[in-house]
C-alpha cells in the first residue's frame, strides 16, 4: 500500500473567521451609563406624550398604564436598534455590537425581545423587595446596588465574559470593528 500525501487546502481557500473579541466589562458598563442618559430623554418624551394624550393631571392617575407604556416604548427602541445592525447609539460610540450566539449576526426580533425582557433582571428582583418585604427605601436601594454589582460580577465568572441576561437570551456583546 502506498502512503497517501496529506490533503492541503487550495491557496485561495478562505481561512475560518476569527471570533470577534469580547470587550471588557468596564467598557460595557460605561456604555450602559451612556445608554441610561439617552433613555432619560426617550422616557421623558414617552411620558410627556402619554400625559398629553390621556390628559393626565396627576402622576398617580393611570400610573400602571404609564409604566406599561414606557416599558413598551423602551422595549421597542432596543428591539428596533438591536435587530438593525445590533447597535444602539451608545453601543456605536463604545464600538460594541450585539450578535446572536449561534449565527454571529444581529439578533432576530424574538431573540432581541428575549434579551430586553431578561435584562430587566438587572433591576426587578431587588426592587420587588420593597413592596413584598416592606423594606424601607434606603434598604431597597442598597439591595438594588448590591444586586447590580453581583449581576455585573457574574460576567467575570462566565467563560465568555457575558452577562447572565445575554446567556439567557442566546446573545453576546462583541467588539465592533472600527471604521
Amino acid at each position: 500500500m502506498a502512503a497517501q500525501a496529506p490533503v492541503t487546502p487550495p491557496a485561495d481557500a478562505c481561512p475560518a473567521p476569527k471570533p470577534a473579541p469580547v470587550p471588557t466589562i468596564r467598557r460595557r458598563l460605561a456604555a450602559l451609563v451612556y445608554e441610561s442618559v439617552l433613555l432619560f430623554g426617550i422616557v421623558f418624551i414617552a411620558g410627556y406624550l402619554f400625559a398629553t394624550l390621556t390628559q393626565q393631571r396627576n402622576g398617580l392617575t393611570h400610573h400602571h398604564a404609564l409604566t406599561a407604556w414606557v416599558a413598551l416604548v423602551v422595549g421597542a427602541y432596543f428591539v428596533w436598534c438591536w435587530t438593525r445592525g445590533g447597535q444602539t447609539l451608545p453601543m456605536k460610540t463604545w464600538r460594541l455590537r450585539l450578535v446572536a450566539t449561534s449565527t454571529g449576526q444581529p439578533p432576530t426580533a424574538g431573540r432581541a425581545l428575549a434579551r430586553y425582557l431578561a435584562a430587566w433582571l438587572w433591576f426587578l428582583p431587588p426592587l420587588a423587595l420593597h413592596p413584598l418585604a416592606h423594606l424601607p427605601v434606603p434598604a431597597t436601594l442598597g439591595a438594588a446596588a448590591a444586586w447590580f454589582c453581583l449581576w455585573a460580577a457574574a460576567a467575570r465568572l462566565d467563560p465568555a465574559r457575558q452577562f447572565p441576561h445575554d446567556r439567557l437570551a442566546g446573545t453576546r456583546i462583541v467588539a465592533a470593528e472600527s471604521r
